[in-house]
């Protein structure tokens, strides 16, 4: 099988790079700056291993790349709300042998929140969930670190409707060979639920930074019970805190040392967006569907969107001025 990483910042990158040093064939999906770094100088990938520089083929899209083999797996790591505009370029391409990608190929969600499974299968046959526990920093083009040991990141698949096949099995066979764990399960939804509740934080750090503070973690509870009630009112399950520790027990440690997370890094860049419409806002849109307020989710997703929006740098908000937003709106509610 081939992969095609479709959006090789952070995430796509360290998955890209550990297979192709594995020795899977592998093309990076990227554009602007980063992808000029990439093609000129290479992946510069650095692990618990040590740094390491890669030389993968890198594509801005499919024209790039001509007919896609049917042995192809796309790979899609982009932050959701890029994920529309990947998911329609790569959907029409055509197969060697006939038909598009959206009708023969599979395509695995690697990202935050629950939304792009959704809209894949609007588009394409063949959908995987991917639950990602994989700490990483992409901030220069061209330059991604993943520092967890022994493996570099946890990533369960399964089929995002429900269920798993065999060629869930081979990707994660790959995937193993690669430094990671990929269990494949039957119920991958449920963990990337349970990974949303986790991600709810993403705004707190990347308005008001990464450093740890009583009150940053009191805002996270706060967000973390408003998501919670949304999905038990819409029968949604999600696995457990202790299911979660145990297993990443052991097997995802990181160093010592304040790292700011995807958020962060999306405002550290200047991308010009932020992810907190499909992490925050997923728990919005819930509570609105089934009658549970959440004031403290809807605070968290206006100001990161701000933050965004007007290029502000993440960290420029106290954590007193953020709480206080989201005590006015619990008044309210």
């Amino acid at each position: 099988m081939r992969y095609i990483i479709i959006g090789a910042g952070a995430i796509g990158a360290t998955i890209g790079g550990r297979l192709a040093e594995a020795g899977a064939e592998v093309v990076l999906v990227a554009r602007g700056a980063h992808a000029q770094a990439l093609t000129a100088d290479g992946l510069r990938l650095t692990t618990a291993d040590g740094a390491r520089v890669y030389r993968i083929p890198v594509v801005t899209g499919p024209a790039e790349l001509g007919e896609l083999r049917p042995d192809d797996v796309l790979l899609l790591t982009v932050k959701t709300q890029d994920a529309i505009a990947a998911l329609d370029a790569w959907g029409d391409a055509e197969v060697a042998g006939g038909g598009t990608a959206a009708q023969r190929l599979p395509v695995l969600c690697a990202q935050n929140g629950v939304e792009s499974e959704r809209l894949a299968l609007r588009r394409f046959a063949r959908v995987y969930g991917v639950c990602v526990w994989l700490p990483a920093t992409f901030l220069e083009p061209g330059v991604v670190s993943a520092l967890c040991a022994p493996l570099t990141g946890i990533l369960h698949i399964g089929l995002a409707a429900g269920g798993a096949d065999a060629r869930a099995r081979r990707i994660a066979a790959d995937l193993e060979k690669s430094g990671f764990e990929a269990p494949v399960v039957e119920d991958v939804m449920r963990w990337k639920y349970a990974k949303l509740l986790g991600n709810l934080g993403n705004a707190v750090q990347a308005t008001t930074g990464p450093e740890p503070h009583p009150a940053k973690t009191a805002l996270l509870l706060r967000a973390q019970r408003e998501g919670r009630s949304v999905l038990g009112a819409a029968g949604i399950p999600y696995a457990s805190d202790a299911e979660q520790a145990a297993a990443r027990d052991g097997k995802v440690d990181q160093p010592p040392g304040v790292r700011g997370g995807s958020s962060w890094q999306s405002l550290h860049r200047g991308t010009g967006s932020i992810e907190a419409d499909y992490l925050n806002g997923e728990i919005s849109l819930l509570g609105r569907l089934h009658q549970v307020p959440t004031p403290v989710n809807d605070t968290l997703r206006h100001a990161a969107n701000i933050f965004a929006r007007e290029g502000l740098p993440p960290g420029a908000m106290s954590i007193e001025d953020l709480t206080a937003l989201a005590d006015e709106a619990a008044a309210r509610a």
